[in-house]
């Protein structure tokens, strides 16, 4: 959770070392992304197509990691990612936790904690 959003964490069943390689094309995408908005502000004629294929490999990145795409969790659980955490089923959860403030950037909790979700809010009943 960042700043009371929810954010699907990467599918944990991924092997660590198709993870971490996952890990480095996304970064690799990233820098891909904040050159080719350099370019695009100095004018470069190429910098529109190189945005939008450096965008393409950060969503590909992402998707082959588990963070967007379809879920993989197993339990019936909604798909929540990007929603504000008081306007979905992990409210009460969040709630109960004390300690955390809307709107910080820590993460509720200490360890994963269960669920799809980073923050580990438990499956909705």
């Amino acid at each position: 959770m960042v700043r009371g959003r929810l954010w699907r964490r990467a599918d944990p069943s991924l092997p660590e070392a198709r993870r971490r390689d996952l890990v480095a094309e996304l970064m690799a995408a990233r820098r891909a992304v904040r050159a080719a908005k350099a370019a695009e502000r100095t004018g470069s004629p190429d910098a529109a197509g190189a945005l939008a294929s450096a965008r393409g490999a950060v969503d590909a990145a992402k998707v082959a990691l588990g963070e967007r795409g379809p879920v993989w969790w197993t339990d019936g659980a909604p798909d929540e990612n990007r929603r504000m955490v008081r306007n979905t089923a992990y409210a009460g959860w969040f709630a109960g936790l004390g300690g955390t403030k809307p709107g910080s950037d820590t993460k509720p909790g200490e360890g994963p904690g269960p669920g799809p979700v980073s923050g580990g809010a438990p499956s909705p009943k």
